[in-house]
């Protein structure tokens, strides 16, 4: 049974406010919720129908019936398990690889997407500004399928990171060099830009080679890719040179 304070704290941690306040954050579907436990992620409560068991101390786990799922689920069509667990403390960001870095991303989607790619790439470090969608959003932490527990995740003044930066940084540019004709390292900072507008003016400045994706279609009239298939092209392309 889910009591009323419980709904209560389930629903308000879809705010990223009191995700930040209660240090707590919700993650839907057996997948996802093993991988967490799994990667020792601290739980703080788990709800699910009995069709599920986990090996989880007792206390901590609530039989539930469908109906009550519903009631508590961010999702259309609630999976047959939610926890809630604290939220990890930030670790430093490793530059001795490629890093990815995001300019305010704002899709849920994407974002998971992009956790998603880091993860099957190798690619260990992600830099967020602090505009970007919160990573433990529960759209975000559902479309990651628990890649979110094997990136290392950081909100940082982009600006202020890529100040002081030593390695080389790409930023990706509709005008930027052809990625396929350019000599790509192994190591050093990605940045891809907002849904919308790109990487920022100031940001732009920082970056020390502008690339881009050739488009092949004939029809110049074709919008840019989505931020998500820009990085998967882009990841792709880096980790094939080595």
């Amino acid at each position: 049974m889910v009591s009323k304070n419980q709904k209560k704290l389930i629903k308000s941690l879809y705010q990223k406010k009191y995700r930040k306040q209660h240090g707590l954050f919700v993650a839907e579907g057996k997948k996802v919720i093993l991988e967490l436990l799994e990667a020792e992620v601290k739980l703080h409560s788990l709800f699910s129908t009995n069709e599920f068991s986990f090996d989880i101390p007792q206390n901590l786990h609530y039989d539930v019936t469908e109906q009550e799922l519903k009631q508590i689920s961010f999702l259309a069509t609630p999976q047959k398990a939610l926890a809630i667990f604290y939220i990890p403390k930030n670790q430093d960001v490793n530059t001795d690889s490629l890093v990815l870095a995001l300019d305010d991303v704002r899709d849920p989607g994407n974002l998971g997407t992009i956790i998603r790619l880091c993860d099957w790439f190798g690619v260990t470090a992600l830099v967020c500004s602090e505009q970007t969608v919160d990573c433990y959003n529960p759209k975000v932490i559902q479309a990651t399928m628990g890649s979110i527990t094997r990136v290392n995740i950081s909100y940082v003044n982009l600006l202020d990171f890529l100040e002081d930066q030593k390695e080389m940084i790409f930023g990706t540019f509709m005008d930027g060099n052809d990625i396929y004709a350019e000599e790509l390292p192994d190591n050093g900072v990605i940045v891809m830009g907002n849904e919308a507008n790109g990487i920022s003016s100031e940001i732009e400045q920082l970056v020390n080679k502008k690339i881009s994706i050739p488009q092949f279609g004939s029809t110049k009239e074709t919008e840019s890719l989505n931020v998500a298939t820009a990085t998967a092209i882009v990841l792709s392309e880096f980790r094939r040179r080595f």
